[in-house]
């Protein structure tokens, strides 16, 4: 699933492809997404212009004219591409709007996991925001939230980087390598942690996270920019999808188990195991 990097690397690639172009129509509704919504979708988009695009948690919201927002989450396999007509992917394709200069924005989703929403104006977005209940962006967070965050909870540490409310964005690839950059056994209760251990997860998070995004996030299997670029930190990972392999820094064969439902990676000699 396209995490904060990836989704970030979308919203930086389609400001320049879509600032002020206008749709010119619907081309394709999204019948097929779930949560689509009973929306007239010629109705609100067509002759609409794009203003900026921004992102929130693994968001992305494409601001229109005239205070309407339409709001794609990626789900698992979903892409975003904006190319000159007749060029690109053909199958799979849920959405696609035909804009000025010949060109079309397309969503394009195998597993149909994704979700395409519009909003009128910013109230209403505001009260989907709050029904998401998101935590802080993990750039945004500070020292105090961070510190309290984790010293009221015995949760273990992988769970708890993975959940929305407290921190939005983060997803299971660079909650791994962020753990193992800070030198952090996943099971190690949040309340457990040190200050110093406290400071450098939230360093090690911001550290992967801007590696990630300077390298177009990571294509493990279904991500690709909205140019059709894919990404390149998968080439980078420590820990993530490397079971067995020898570790980087010391040799040791990474290790892998599950915690809370989700595949985690680390290695067991650079992240200690701890004492029970």
């Amino acid at each position: 699933m396209p995490e904060l990097p990836e989704v970030e690397t979308v919203v930086r690639d389609l400001n320049p492809l879509l600032y002020g172009r206008t749709i010119l129509t619907v081309l394709k509704a999204p019948v097929a997404i779930r949560r689509a919504g009973n929306i007239h979708w010629e109705g609100v988009l067509a002759n609409r212009h794009f203003e900026h695009i921004s992102r929130r948690g693994k968001w992305i919201i494409q601001h229109l004219d005239n205070f309407g927002y339409l709001l794609i989450h990626l789900g698992m396999t979903g892409q975003l591409l904006v190319q000159p007509k007749g060029n690109g992917p053909t199958d799979h394709l849920h959405m696609i709007l035909a804009l000025d200069d010949n060109f079309e924005w397309k969503y394009r989703d195998i597993r149909r996991f994704g979700n395409i929403q519009y909003f009128a104006n910013s109230a209403d977005l505001d009260l989907f925001w709050t029904q998401q209940n998101l935590g802080p962006e993990p750039f945004q967070v500070d020292r105090p939230y961070w510190a309290k965050m984790l010293k009221r909870t015995s949760r273990k540490i992988k769970t708890l980087l993975l959940d929305q409310s407290l921190l939005a964005g983060l997803g299971n690839i660079y909650a791994d390598e962020a753990l193992f950059l800070a030198k952090l056994h996943p099971e190690l209760l949040g309340q457990n942690l040190t200050p110093i251990q406290n400071e450098g997860l939230l360093k090690a998070i911001k550290s992967v996270l801007t590696a990630s995004i300077e390298n177009r996030g990571s294509t493990i299997r279904d991500y690709v920019g909205p140019s059709g670029l894919k990404g390149g930190f998968q080439f980078k990972l420590q820990v993530y999808g490397r079971t067995d392999q020898p570790c980087f820094t010391c040799g040791n064969p990474i290790k892998r188990t599950v915690l809370g439902g989700r595949a985690t990676h680390f290695c067991p000699n650079c992240q200690p195991e701890p004492s029970r």
